[in-house]
């Protein structure tokens, strides 16, 4: 939400060298001085070592630090690494390294130092298993150079964050001997389907990033090529990984596993979610723009509790908005969530500490020091893990924790959303994700989309017809006639195990109705009624095996029919 306006913030700038666009440093960034790289070679050799160097000397020129090129392993010793912020192992292969120079690497990634690797620096060090594991994953075999499509997987990191969803390059691409998914956070990976000779069965990590022994590691499988080293998309991410690496930029490098996506740039997963107020959001290259407002975007297919919630979001210049949590059914008005919920603020520049990027809008101010380090500028993209357990909120900004609140409000399960706060105020999202506590949630998978519906009566000169609930088309609606009972059936097919119905009430909706099971569509067993409902979305669990699902409205909540958008029933 927005107090009021302050100053806009630069975005940060390219720069030209040597003919090549690359990255200007934010200038909140922590000091960067000085890069080793370092491309001795026992095996193979690269032709594009050479371009490698020059790039990184100018991505060095452009961001104000200083590029040592050796293949001289004498370098890595005590007293000549601990000048560097981070070492480059620019296409190295086979063993490199003595006993005593091994020794002073890892003294110097315990002490904080930084690595990255690019290309066959997978393909170095085999009998040293503590570069394994910093590298994150041995060379196992390449098919030919050829073009393939990669996924960029997380689109708020440093060294990313500038890339579309999915980016097709021409590349030598690695087949690696184990995934290193588990233990590292995976930034890009290939899609196997799009070119011949992956072996990694589908799950196929290029691009990672990970905490390692006291420092910081960022590897890519890309750099084979001479011509890679002059692609601005390229240089921009290998600056990323060096400011990663170097500490230079914030990062989130612990593994993530275990998300399930509630947004993931779709327009299918787009379809989910509900505009409560005015304005809206526009979806384009996998991301929500706001405009207008103030409402909120919300996701009503289920309430949470107990969660880690994940939000990359992006401000061009001195924008608002904000990411909503544990509230109530909005019933179409945006001020319920801010009245009964919490806003996790975005808004660098509200003199109000707790209104500000990072804060529990009106309720908790955020660390600033830690949140001003942390924040990436206007026109960068960041990324929020929001944990929400029982009353207690947590807010990290691209892995830093800036804030810890414990709310008195009943916040420990609700709905969750995305604020466009107003005209000017534009604010986009992507890659909204979310895990829970405890057993798995219930199957993604609905068992009455698409299937047979019955219904007792259309509402008369309508085209509300029954199939209409169950269509997957949140603009589409089943309604009945103005009187009761009436009921709408949904044959599943076959016979399932049904553990939740979820119906999801235009504004006439069931004030009593109860839902029965059958397996032959004439005998009926009920598993849920109630006389309290107030419309919006039910979500109901039951236990209850059946091929046929009726709710039954027995007492209309409003003078008109009943109304359902959705009726979605899940089971195994």
């Amino acid at each position: 939400m927005r107090g009021r306006l302050m100053g806009a913030l630069a975005a940060g700038m390219l720069l030209v060298a040597g003919g090549a666009a690359v990255p200007a440093e934010p200038a909140a960034a922590a000091p960067l001085s000085r890069v080793l790289v370092f491309s001795k070679t026992a095996g193979f050799r690269h032709d594009a070592i050479p371009a490698g160097i020059a790039a990184i000397r100018q991505l060095g020129a452009a961001n104000g630090f200083a590029v040592t090129a050796t293949e001289d392993a004498a370098a890595f010793s005590t007293g000549n690494l601990g000048q560097y912020q981070a070492v480059v192992f620019l296409n190295t292969t086979g063993d490199v390294l003595d006993g005593g120079q091994q020794s002073a690497f890892e003294s110097y990634v315990a002490a904080g130092g930084g690595y990255v690797g690019v290309h066959a620096a997978a393909d170095t060090e085999y009998d040293w298993p503590w570069y394994g594991g910093l590298v994150g994953a041995y060379f196992a075999s390449h098919p030919a150079t050829q073009q393939a499509t990669i996924r960029v997987e997380d689109r708020g990191n440093a060294s990313t964050s500038h890339l579309p969803p999915t980016w097709s390059r021409t590349d030598e691409w690695y087949n690696y001997r184990t995934n290193p998914r588990s233990r590292v956070r995976v930034l890009a990976s290939l899609d196997e389907s799009s070119y011949s000779g992956g072996s990694m069965g589908g799950d196929h990590p290029i691009t990672w990033c990970q905490n390692y022994g006291g420092g910081r590691s960022w590897y890519t499988g890309l750099g084979h090529t001479p011509e890679t080293y002059s692609d601005p998309a390229f240089t921009r991410m290998l600056l990323g990984g060096i400011r990663i690496a170097a500490g230079a930029a914030p990062a989130d490098c612990r593994p993530e596993t275990g998300y399930t996506a509630l947004f993931d740039g779709t327009q299918a997963s787009f379809g989910q979610w509900r505009q409560a107020g005015p304005g809206g959001f526009t979806l384009a290259d996998g991301t929500l723009s706001s405009y207008g407002g103030m409402g909120l975007l919300w996701y009503p297919v289920r309430t949470f509790g107990n969660y880690s919630l994940k939000v990359d979001w992006m401000m061009p210049g001195d924008d608002n908005g904000g990411v909503f949590i544990g509230f109530p059914d909005p019933q179409g008005d945006p001020w319920r969530p801010v009245d009964a919920g919490h806003e996790i603020q975005i808004d660098a520049t509200d003199g109000d500490p707790s209104r500000t990027t990072g804060s529990v809008y009106s309720f908790s101010a955020p660390n600033a020091a830690l949140r001003d380090a942390a924040l990436n500028p206007p026109g960068s993209w960041n990324s929020y893990e929001i944990g929400v357990h029982g009353q207690r909120v947590e807010v990290w900004l691209n892995g830093v924790k800036v804030n810890d609140y414990t709310s008195s409000r009943n916040i420990a399960n609700g709905y969750l959303g995305l604020q466009n706060d107003g005209a000017g105020l534009d604010i986009s999202y992507r890659n909204v994700r979310i895990k829970t506590d405890g057993p798995a949630q219930p199957p993604a998978t609905d068992l009455a989309r698409g299937r047979s519906v019955t219904a007792s009566s259309v509402e008369p000169n309508s085209p509300h017809a029954p199939g209409n609930a169950v269509d997957g088309n949140s603009g589409t609606r089943w309604g009945s006639a103005h009187s009761d009972p009436q009921w709408i059936t949904v044959d599943l097919g076959a016979s399932y195990r049904l553990d939740r119905v979820r119906l999801n009430w235009e504004t006439a909706y069931g004030r009593a109705y109860q839902i029965h099971v059958s397996p032959n569509n004439a005998t009926w067993t009920q598993v849920y009624t109630t006389s309290s409902g107030d419309g919006g979305v039910d979500d109901v669990p039951i236990s209850a095996n059946g091929r046929y699902l009726r709710v039954t409205g027995t007492q209309r909540g409003t003078q008109w029919g009943y109304s359902l958008w959705d009726l979605n029933v899940y089971g195994g």
